[in-house]
């Protein structure tokens, strides 16, 4: 018999079914890798509120996060935000009201033959539901159960809401994002620590969930043993905060704002060209030698002050001027030109429609396009990863809300008869 080529052979997470009641980003986009990678997602959104015009119109909030709307094959707006189709290919969606006692025995039968239950609602919403883990992993002992907070599911922040936004201020990522003090006082516009131009806290804790969830899956492959996951926003941004934590630790001194500097590395930052601006980013010290012979300064490698990282950062304050001053003689295609035949890393500021036209984004396939029900086809961004045997395939486009629910509720043996029952009684 023959081993199944690449195209054939079952995506690695093949076979694993995923329960998942979260909204927004965090969960989703943890959710999203995971189906990606072959996983079944079943996406579990609220219904519409019948009869209530000021009631919730049902499915995750995303949905209407707009504009942008993905338009149809007529032009007009779908409904569809742009936000929420970033987070949700690959799934199955359904409806089902966790309030209602029939949704939630339906909850119990899903559970009971999933692997995955993913849920980001506020510490003891679940256990309100008789959701929480400690139910639902004495019904399905293998269960990998996952929550996503804003604060975890212990210490005295526990039962605030969290969100991306907060959590970038109190984890201390925009204590050090934004123009330096040097540059802008804080009490000038554009001055003050700034967020993150994407939801970095939510897009980070969905990838460590994704992780933590892989490596639970391990050991209940090896044991049969489940286990719960407490995932929260805020202790994956301090974590985040990698080397300038570890600065901190290590010096008892808060690292400040620096701009687009870096803190420890000399020259790494935007600096402005006669057309423009680009990014240097010299590693280490023989890149900063080839890079003064480019920019003419052969000199300066030289100086003590500068033959060394270390010494560079030192003395930035003397030696940032200087190159400035030069960088601003030649125009960026110059610059980038020279720099890249010499091997000196750096690289333009792009804006989207200029990263999507990007040459080596184009041959990476870093779009993808899906069938969508209502506008025919749907782009989306497509995933990173890279897999020689089982590369990540785009199976299911994001779905409709509620859009597979006849068809989940069939896979656990429901007649037409009781899936209109439960519709009427406004549980699916």
């Amino acid at each position: 018999m023959t081993e199944p080529t690449s195209a054939e052979a079952p995506l690695p997470l093949a076979g694993v079914r995923v329960l998942d009641l979260s909204r927004v980003l965090a969960g989703p986009w943890c959710t999203q890798t995971l189906a990606d990678l072959g996983a079944d997602v079943i996406k579990v959104e609220r219904p519409p509120s019948v009869g209530h015009p000021s009631g919730h119109p049902g499915g995750d909030d995303t949905r209407g996060w707009g504009p942008p709307f993905l338009k149809d094959r007529d032009g007009a707006d779908t409904g569809e935000a742009a936000y929420y189709l970033g987070a949700n290919r690959n799934k199955r969606s359904i409806t089902v009201d966790i309030a209602q006692p029939a949704g939630q025995a339906l909850i119990r039968s899903m559970v009971s033959r999933s692997d995955v239950f993913v849920e980001n609602y506020k510490v003891g919403d679940m256990a309100r539901y008789g959701l929480d883990s400690d139910s639902l992993l004495a019904l399905n002992p293998a269960l990998v159960y996952c929550s996503i907070t804003g604060f975890g599911q212990t210490g005295p922040y526990r039962d605030r809401a969290g969100y991306d936004y907060a959590v970038q201020g109190i984890g201390g990522l925009m204590s050090v994002t934004g123009p330096s003090r040097a540059e802008i006082a804080d009490d000038q516009p554009g001055g003050g620590p700034q967020k993150v131009g994407v939801a970095v806290a939510d897009l980070f804790t969905g990838m460590y969930a994704t992780v933590a969830i892989q490596a639970a899956l391990r050991h209940r492959d090896r044991t049969g043993q489940g286990q719960a996951i407490d995932m929260a926003l805020l202790d994956t941004q301090v974590a985040m905060l990698a080397n300038l934590g570890a600065n901190y630790l290590t010096t008892g001194v808060a690292p400040q704002r620096a701009g687009n500097a870096h803190q420890n590395i000399v020259p790494y930052q935007v600096f402005e060209v006669a057309d423009g601006h680009l990014i240097l980013a010299v590693g280490n010290d023989s890149q900063f030698v080839k890079f003064c012979g480019v920019a003419g300064l052969r000199d300066i490698p030289a100086d003590p002050r500068f033959a060394r990282n270390a010494e560079r950062v030192r003395h930035r304050t003397t030696l940032v001027p200087l190159l400035a001053a030069v960088m601003k003689t030649r125009t960026r295609a110059d610059w980038l030109a020279a720099l890249e035949a010499a091997k000196v890393p750096c690289g333009p500021i792009n804006d989207l429609a200029e990263v999507f036209a990007d040459p080596q984004v184009r041959a990476r396939g870093m779009t993808a396009e899906m069938p969508h029900p209502l506008a025919g086809t749907v782009r989306v961004v497509a995933s990173p990863i890279r897999l020689s045997a089982t590369p990540v395939q785009y199976r299911r486009a994001p779905p409709l809300m509620g859009q597979h629910t006849d068809e989940v509720l069939a896979d656990l043996g429901l007649d037409a008869a009781a899936v209109a029952s439960l519709r009427a009684s406004g549980a699916v």
